[in-house]
């Protein structure tokens, strides 16, 4: 059903339809302007009106196979798939050729999850269509949702045997390659298909990202440059290769090729990151410095900027510029648990506990809850003295790391520090079990705890029961 009026004529048809709804009145259109009108709304995504001119088409065009098809399509969209079913039916027995029929029937049968039916209609489709390329790539997805791979690539192979440019096939081949784990045959796949078509830019980038997977940096390199060479604004391929020359340390030709994409796509902040980093690498700290706060300015709400502002003067020990930029970036996104946690660690280098603290508490709430954000906020909580809220701390920490010595001795010593005898015995030895050479940590953290007779009686008396 291809929309085949010009974009003049499509206006005034257009214009006409929206003028009969909206003055009641009725005017004649054909069967062809109808279609172009409903193709049109769907394209737009504006389904009521495609609906309205469905039920007004078939009302003046009830034999029309089109319209009933556009009828159908809808119901599929809306979900209504026994309905669409019902209407669908009948139309085989009008023309049993139709291969709009079979892709409606299979949606059908794809909808309803029951994806080797659908596949056996797309074949039955094949027989009778005069291009099977878009019923190859129908195929193909049917087993990537059955999660056979194997079959899916077969068939996208099929859609690029049929149409060399048909690249949304070559991505899907490439996807499957990478689930299944099949690297080399991705390269092999690839350097067959560019002896066919060797001016692919696609094929280029999507070779060098296989050769960055197998750590060919070099081979990877060349391919981004072939990508460049059959499309020089191909932004995507200057990125790729930027990111391979800083893994081989070549710098300066990364910041080139940064550069290049700034020109083409103007400011970019990633690629305003990267040329700063490259700079930090060089040792040119200004220059670096510069650009990250071009991509700041460019880019408010980019963590990576103000991140790696921070750690800039994080390296200088400047730690009050640090803080001031990283209380920045707070202000911006107050929501982000990476500045919250570079905040806690600038603020403990200051010592300043509370604040740090403070700062693990909302990374933690904010939901990193990885052990050592846990074991940092929990520490500073010793130090200041509020054993109650460490051990509460410890306690919470204990549902996400239950295996963790290193939470055991510190809720062991807690417990004990309040006097809490059978728990910090209890936490003791259960640390000792999962490792006992990290006793220590008691030692450190709670020394006074640590030479207690009793705890060292108990820590003596399970290295000789278990050596």
């Amino acid at each position: 059903m291809e929309f085949s009026q010009s974009e003049e004529n499509e206006e005034v048809t257009l214009s006409k339809f929206e003028s009969m709804l909206k003055t009641n009145s009725v005017f004649f259109f054909d069967s062809n302007e109808f279609e172009n009108i409903i193709h049109h709304y769907l394209e737009s995504g504006k389904i009521a009106l495609a609906k309205k001119a469905i039920k007004l088409g078939l009302s003046q065009h009830p034999a029309s196979l089109n319209l009933k098809l556009f009828q159908v399509e809808i119901l599929i969209f809306e979900n209504k798939l026994n309905e669409a079913d019902r209407l669908l039916s009948p139309l085989f027995e009008i023309e049993p050729n139709n291969e709009e029929l079979y892709i409606q029937k299979a949606n059908i049968f794809s909808k309803k999850d029951q994806h080797e039916k659908a596949i056996q209609v797309f074949k039955e489709a094949i027989e009778i269509a005069e291009d099977s390329a878009d019923l190859y790539s129908l195929i193909g997805m049917e087993y990537l949702f059955l999660d056979q791979y194997q079959e899916a690539k077969q068939n996208f192979k099929k859609c690029i045997e049929l149409d060399l440019e048909d690249y949304s096939a070559l991505y899907n081949i490439i996807y499957c390659f990478d689930f299944l784990d099949e690297t080399t045959e991705a390269i092999e796949y690839l350097n067959s298909y560019l002896d066919k078509n060797p001016y692919s830019e696609v094929a280029w980038h999507q070779l060098g990202k296989q050769y960055v997977e197998t750590k060919q940096l070099v081979k990877a390199v060349t391919a981004f440059d072939f990508a460049i060479i059959s499309d020089d604004t191909f932004i995507g391929a200057y990125l790729e290769k930027a990111k391979v020359l800083e893994k081989l340390n070549r710098f300066e030709e990364a910041i080139e090729n940064y550069k290049i994409t700034i020109a083409i796509e103007d400011s970019t902040a990633y690629a305003l990151i990267k040329i700063g980093y490259c700079y930090e690498r060089l040792n040119h700290g200004d220059l670096a410095l510069q650009h990250y706060y071009q991509a700041v300015e460019e880019d408010p709400a980019l963590d990576k900027g103000w991140m790696r502002i921070t750690k800039f003067f994080m390296a200088k020990k400047d730690y009050q510029k640090a803080l001031f930029h990283i209380n920045k970036a707070i202000d911006i996104d107050g929501d982000n648990a990476a500045y919250w946690l570079l905040y806690s660690t600038i603020n403990e280098r200051l010592s300043l506990l509370e604040e740090a603290e403070r700062g693990y508490k909302r990374t933690l709430e904010l939901g990193d809850c990885e052990l050592s954000t846990w074991l940092s906020r929990g520490d500073i909580l010793i130090k200041l003295g509020e054993y109650e809220a460490a051990k509460f701390n410890f306690v919470q920490a204990l549902e996400y790391h239950p295996k963790s010595e290193e939470l055991e001795f510190r809720l062991s010593g807690v417990c004990l520090k309040l006097n809490n005898m059978d728990a910090g015995y209890a936490h003791l030895l259960t640390g000792l079990h999962i490792n006992l050479e990290h006793v220590f940590i008691l030692e450190e953290l709670f020394p006074e705890v640590y030479q207690r007779k009793a705890v060292l009686q108990l820590i003596e008396n399970f290295k000789n029961t278990h050596q």
